[in-house]
């Protein structure tokens, strides 16, 4: 466990103090560049005073809901599309077009449509999650083996039978694989719309910061969203090694 780890501490000490010596020789001021210290400080300050917990848990709220809903939405419309192929041309033009829009070209109307409460923050998570899930999902269930399904007709299984016995686990790599990137998205998602209109969550206390020049808690709040990306995508390894152990057999 321990040298499994040892390169990431070993990195991140250095990534540290590289980052110690630039600010304490290069002359950079601190409401540029401030150091490690710095940020340790504020980071401290603003979990003793509340602001960093409770703006945590909004904007965790909100990429925990728009997760969800995107990964559902997308699942149930990627199985669909996988087994109708003239139901995806049809659509697939309509879905690729939505994703050349950008997120953040949209996010003021739909703050506009849906009001400034969270919702607006859960449907910009989920519309930012949606299309690497669906992709995944269309492609993990294309891929399972023909083989499979005339083994399953040949013991007169039923619909159910097989989505739960053949076609959920063939395609589960492919979709987890999907929600990796789903899960690290859906933080970028929640911030786009906190950006746009927020008076709570980590987006708000990055524009707090930025207007005042407390750089530090800009840092503070980068670093606090980078855990969470990090422990989402945490979360999905663990339901790989939950779910997959049999590809290590």
């Amino acid at each position: 466990m321990i040298k499994r780890f040892l390169p990431i501490l070993l990195s991140t000490l250095a990534f540290l103090l590289g980052w110690q010596l630039l600010t304490r020789y290069s002359g950079i001021p601190n409401f540029i560049l401030p150091s490690p210290l710095s940020v340790w400080t504020r980071f401290i300050k603003a979990v003793q005073d509340g602001s960093l917990p409770y703006h945590t848990w909004i904007t965790l709220t909100e990429i925990v809901l728009g997760l969800l809903t995107g990964v559902l939405f997308a699942t149930i419309i990627g199985y669909i599309l996988a087994k109708s192929r003239t139901l995806e041309k049809v659509l697939s033009p309509y879905l690729v077009a939505s994703q050349a829009i950008p997120v953040v070209a949209i996010a003021p109307l739909l703050v506009i449509w849906l009001k400034d409460g969270i919702l607006s923050k859960v449907v910009i998570c989920a519309l930012i999650v949606f299309f690497p899930v669906l992709v995944n999902t269309i492609v993990g269930v294309r891929a399972v083996p023909t083989a499979l399904y005339d083994l399953m007709n040949s013991l007169h299984a039923t619909r159910a039978q097989i989505l739960w016995k053949v076609e959920v686990p063939a395609s589960l790599p492919v979709f987890l694989g999907g929600l990796r990137i789903g899960a690290t998205l859906s933080v970028i998602g929640a911030i786009v719309g906190e950006l746009v209109d927020a008076e709570e969550g980590l987006g708000f206390l990055l524009q707090l910061g930025d207007f005042q020049y407390d750089t530090p808690m800009v840092f503070v709040a980068v670093f606090t969203l980078i855990a969470l990306a990090l422990i989402l995508y945490g979360i999905v390894r663990l339901l790989e090694n939950r779910f997959l152990k049999w590809q290590n057999k």
